[in-house]
């Protein structure tokens, strides 16, 4: 299997006449119907970056490509997805897991150096989940024959008919199309299983696209051959028996602005809050909050990832109404984000004249409300 490191190649074309060469151009110049990419990247938004920048910029009527990746640890979210609803973040932001949000649709999925995404590039004429899944099955049943796989009308893969080791989500243009799944070959369980819990899913309303909880299980529980690189060059020989191809393997590193012009714009895009937690469907909170034996009922509405309105109501002998009101009046319009309401609320004490006892008192119905976040 050939492989081609384009970073080195952009380098040569950067010292001759050619500086006009981008990786769609490298893909014309090299006239094959079938590439097979992997990803020098283990960033989760240069990835996600890598693969709009294919499906924007390569011309993909008369080619297809197969783009093999892995992430460091990283919780990835559906288009039209709530995180709050989906994931733990408290939990999350303690263990430096970071958030991404995806352009595709489907489900929340924990990704790290254990698990493998493929992301199948065809014209939207060619797009067929069902055969790109085969794809992975006959990979895994060529590396072991008894092996018990198969997909589902939910385009998952299933291991024993029960426990899933690969969902899917896909992306569908004007004239091209992509459909990407991810393979549980060694993932940490147990830290997949705590932040793919959501600990305030309870308290929220919304209609927002939801996660199908599933059993899951590695690969490498059944058979300790089956780490991620044997698998993954099993699907890239599969990939070229399904569709007939001859492509070589090239590696390609996301990161190189030269050879992919716009994609740092593409990556960075993918990281604002304004995408990550911004584009949450409209949603509210209604919890009660226990604060000194005191019941505390909070009521919030959530537009674009910002508190459009903030009700709270304490019994006035706990807290004097003025300085409810100035709480609430605070957080409307401010992000629905910890660190931002901690900021604002420290900055409300600063400025208005309050006893000791009163000021401890909203410290911590500030650190109720950001329990919720």
């Amino acid at each position: 299997m050939m492989i081609l490191r384009l970073l080195n190649r952009a380098c040569v074309l950067s010292e001759s006449v050619r500086l006009k060469s981008t990786l769609s151009t490298f893909f014309d110049e090299m006239g094959k119907a079938g590439i097979i990419l992997k990803s020098a990247s283990t960033g989760i938004f240069e990835n996600l970056a890598l693969e709009d920048w294919i499906h924007d910029h390569v011309d993909l009527q008369n080619r297809s490509m197969l783009l093999l990746w892995r992430n460091a640890p990283v919780v990835v979210i559906g288009r039209h997805q709530n995180p709050w609803q989906e994931c733990n973040l408290p939990l999350m932001r303690r263990l430096g897991i970071p958030l991404a949000r995806r352009r595709s649709g489907g489900g929340t999925v924990f990704h790290d150096f254990g698990n493998i995404n493929m992301t199948f590039f065809t014209s939207k004429k060619k797009y067929d989940r069902h055969r790109n899944l085969k794809v992975v099955t006959s990979a895994l049943k060529a590396l072991r024959p008894d092996l018990d796989v198969a997909a589902t009308d939910r385009f998952d893969i299933l291991l024993n008919g029960h426990y899933k080791i690969s969902g899917t989500a896909a992306k569908l243009g004007r004239t091209s199309a992509y459909h990407h799944c991810t393979l549980l070959c060694s993932v940490d369980r147990s830290i997949l299983s705590s932040v793919l819990k959501s600990n305030t899913s309870e308290v929220i309303k919304s209609n927002a696209t939801r996660s199908v909880p599933s059993p899951v299980k590695n690969l490498l529980d059944v058979d300790p051959t089956l780490d991620s690189n044997t698998i993954m060059d099993a699907i890239a020989s599969q990939y070229n028996n399904e569709f007939g191809f001859d492509g070589p393997f090239v590696t390609v590193d996301p990161t190189h602005e030269a050879l992919m012009p716009g994609i740092h714009k593409m990556a960075q895009d993918l990281q604002t809050w304004e995408w990550v937690y911004g584009r949450t469907p409209k949603f509210s909170v209604c919890t009660s909050l226990v604060v000194d034996d005191v019941t505390i009922k909070l009521d919030m509405d959530i537009k674009n990832g910002a508190v459009e309105q903030c009700a709270v109501e304490i019994p006035e002998d706990w807290l004097p109404s003025e300085m409810v009101n100035e709480f609430t009046s605070a957080l409307n319009g401010s992000k629905y984000c910890p660190n931002e309401t901690a900021v604002l609320v420290a900055a409300l004490m600063r400025t208005l004249s309050m006893t000791a006892d009163v000021a401890e008192k909203i410290h911590r119905l500030c650190a109720g409300v950001v329990s919720v976040m």
